[in-house]
């Protein structure tokens, strides 16, 4: 998933000037002698092809070097289970290394929980539920769940630097939109807590129980949040997995848990890869499921408790068309692509991976995507002045790697921004396909990394047609100036959030989830409550 704040707080792009300066830049387009930038981009003008450059720079993108410093943060050498209350070493006695993305060292070892560690916590948030916090007044759940999101603001430069550090994402991305939007949902459902009356008027309502929650690896303090707040704000208590690759985050969340003195067993977090979750998702002890990750992991869920009383959503895959008619604002646009795409490397559920241009206006959406592209720096996550960062895990560098490859041998053509990338970690230089038919691989599959597959369309009904036809319907966007448009081609798109003239924006208060292969029910809103709530 992506995310942007709806207003206010908003992510710094990269798109402003900044202080000139003669030292090297993290990755930049490539320089003649006098140092212009040496970029060529096509301009078909009465279907003639003419070669012409494309933006001068000049110096004007060579950034000094602004490195976030680290030396106020502490990563421990070793991560328990917090189970009860309490970190607990884990009962399997195992250890698994986390390690940065950027640069491949390891961070820390982190506590690996099998099936004796998950009963442990799923029995210690039983007894909190019953004990404590189904009994607790709604006014004091509020009180809980606010003071979290206060820490999360207190501790915002920490969280921002460990989730880049972990997760390879750009300082400024962390610090910007995955913590405040963090904080924001536990401010949010903390004013829902002693309001669930008002939420369905004539309904009686009350808490499932245990909750138990697995969450991925693009987005874990945010994944965490989203599921945590209005699990609580309901009553219900919560065993949490984070993703093996990020789970530094989540432990960092425990002990502000630990600190803002919830009762003990109220949330839990264990720690593992896919076993560890296996056994979260099969506790019979566990009344709720929820779960962000990938839509064959999901497919293996559902499967899993069919036949229980276990509720259950999911929050899966996407490819996600953003389309650009003719008549919309292509400057506009072309920024909303770059951020539809290549923010978070494209570790997105909800990325615009399909951009679908109205073909009078493809050859200058294509030249203006290649002279933004031209700007983009990647490298180091902790710059400030970084826009791209590290892919997450080698795992996932080999599956980009892949389906670029199958693109070259399906016959697309591909361009790859003009940048130098690190030697060490695991990097991807942003890139789309041009001459893409909805049959390839790179149009159907989701990819999950800074690749992005251009088609084209004559007709709106055309547009809607290319878009609907995906297994996935998690978002889209829509590109115009006319708004009968938005409105129209809106009401047809088979997806679960729409954007109109924007993209990846967020907000506590809006609900989000999918269609089809993209899941099932609502994280986020009023509608965010329903997943934690029985309602009669």
């Amino acid at each position: 998933m992506s995310t942007r704040p709806a207003s206010g707080s908003r992510r710094s792009t990269g798109r402003t000037a900044a202080p000139k300066s003669s030292k090297k830049p993290i990755a930049r387009a490539p320089q003649t002698e006098n140092g212009s930038a040496t970029s060529k981009a096509m301009i078909h003008v009465s279907g003639a092809a003419a070669a012409e450059p494309a933006l001068a720079f000049g110096s004007s993108w060579v950034y000094a070097p602004s490195p976030e410093a680290t030396d106020h943060v502490k990563i421990d050498k070793r991560y328990e289970l917090f189970v009860g209350g309490r970190w607990q070493a884990p009962l399997s006695g195992r250890y698994f290394d986390t390690i940065s993305p950027s640069t491949e060292e390891k961070l820390a070892e982190i506590a690996e929980a099998d099936e004796r560690d998950v009963d442990r916590a799923v029995k210690a948030a039983r007894v909190a539920y019953d004990r404590y916090w189904s009994k607790l007044r709604p006014i004091d759940r509020a009180k809980y769940i606010y003071r979290i999101g206060r820490a999360i603001q207190e501790k915002s430069r920490e969280l921002a630097i460990v989730e880049s550090l972990d997760g390879g994402k750009p300082i400024k991305e962390s610090r910007d939109v995955d913590v405040p939007l963090a904080a924001s949902w536990f401010f949010y459902y903390a004013g829902w807590a002693d309001k669930l009356a008002y939420a369905f008027p004539g309904r009686n309502v009350r808490p499932l129980g245990v909750a138990g929650q697995v969450i991925p690896w693009n987005f874990p303090l945010l994944m965490a949040a989203w599921k945590l707040a209005p699990a609580l704000a309901c009553g219900n208590t919560c065993v949490l997995k984070p993703a093996e690759t990020t789970p530094l985050t989540s432990l960092l969340l425990a002990k502000i848990i630990e600190e803002a003195d919830l009762p003990p067993g109220v949330v839990n977090v264990v720690t593992g890869a896919g076993k560890t979750g296996a056994a979260l998702v099969g506790h019979p002890d566990v009344d709720k499921v929820a779960f962000t990750g990938s839509t064959l992991v999901g497919k293996r869920i559902q499967k899993a408790i069919a036949g229980t009383a276990k509720k259950l959503t999911l929050e899966l895959g996407g490819k996600a068309a953003n389309i650009v008619f003719e008549d919309a604002p292509l400057d506009q646009a072309v920024e909303g692509i770059i951020g539809g795409i290549y923010f978070n490397q494209g570790h997105v559920c909800c990325a615009g991976s399909r951009l679908l241009v109205q073909e009078g206006v493809h050859d200058v959406v294509v030249r203006k995507l290649k002279d933004r592209m031209a700007s983009l720096r990647v490298g180091d996550p902790l710059d400030k002045n970084t826009d791209v960062g590290a892919i997450n895990s080698k795992m996932q560098l080999d599956k980009i790697k892949e389906l670029v490859e199958s693109g070259d041998r399906e016959g697309a053509e591909r361009y790859s921004a003009p940048c130098e990338l690190p030697k060490r970690g695991y990097w991807f230089a942003p890139t789309f396909f041009t001459h893409v038919s909805q049959s390839h691989r790179i149009a159907r599959e989701e990819i999950f990394g800074p690749v992005l597959s251009i088609l084209t369309f004559r007709t709106h009904d055309e547009a809607i047609e290319k878009a609907n036809n995906t297994m996935y319907g998690l978002s889209a966007g829509i590109w115009t100036d006319k708004g009968s448009k938005i409105f129209e081609v809106a009401q047809k798109l088979r997806a679960g959030v729409v954007w109109a003239n924007t993209f990846n924006k967020f907000d506590a208060s809006s609900p989000f989830g999918g269609y089809k292969e993209s899941g099932f029910g609502r994280e986020g809103g009023r509608q965010g409550l329903l997943a934690y709530l029985e309602v009669e």
